[in-house]
């Protein structure tokens, strides 16, 4: 059985080899250290990777005969939520946090995987929720090694992750807590 132990660390662009298979695979499989599975050739596949590390879709792995197979992230059944307004969309994003579930962060909107109660809630709270089939890739956390997987003004220190931030202590807490930086 082909064996994957590590995870090509720069962006799949600055790479110039062929890619030479594929692994399909959902975000709860993504997260997993030790899974047996099967490239989209057929052929048996098992992944033994350090623990913590999560696959995105895009993301490069080295095979034990020298390969390279291309990590993509599998369509499932997610909750699309949109908002009328970037402070509805971060009180959605609170309440999501507060139960601890999986988020995906994108321009103007959250996805989340499909759970009815959830929807029920995100709906009670003005928010439009669209039932879609479509790659999940939620943020790694908080206290998650290797940072982002965004790499733009949303991720950790962002000019709107900072926004968001602050809007959501503000209305929490009810009053103002800016974060105020000092050279």
């Amino acid at each position: 059985m082909l064996e994957i132990k590590s995870k090509l660390k720069i962006p799949r662009k600055a790479y110039k080899v062929e890619i030479r298979g594929t692994l399909t695979l959902p975000f709860e499989a993504r997260q997993k250290s030790r899974l047996k599975t099967k490239l989209a050739s057929g052929e048996e596949v098992g992944l033994m990777l350090p623990r913590g590390d999560i696959l995105r879709g895009g993301d490069l792995v080295a095979a034990s005969d020298g390969r390279v197979i291309e990590i993509v992230a599998e369509p499932e059944k997610v909750l699309h939520v949109e908002c009328k307004s970037p402070s509805d969309l971060a009180r959605a994003a609170y309440h999501l946090g507060n139960r601890h579930v999986p988020v995906q962060v994108g321009e103007g909107f959250l996805r989340l995987a499909a759970d009815h109660v959830l929807e029920e809630m995100l709906k009670k709270l003005g928010a439009k929720v669209k039932h879609l089939e479509a790659p999940f890739e939620p943020e790694a956390g908080a206290y998650a090694g290797g940072g982002h997987h965004q790499h733009d003004e949303m991720g950790h220190g962002g000019k709107i992750h900072d926004q968001l931030h602050d809007q959501v202590h503000d209305e929490h807490c009810g009053h103002d807590h800016k974060h105020h930086h000092h050279k």
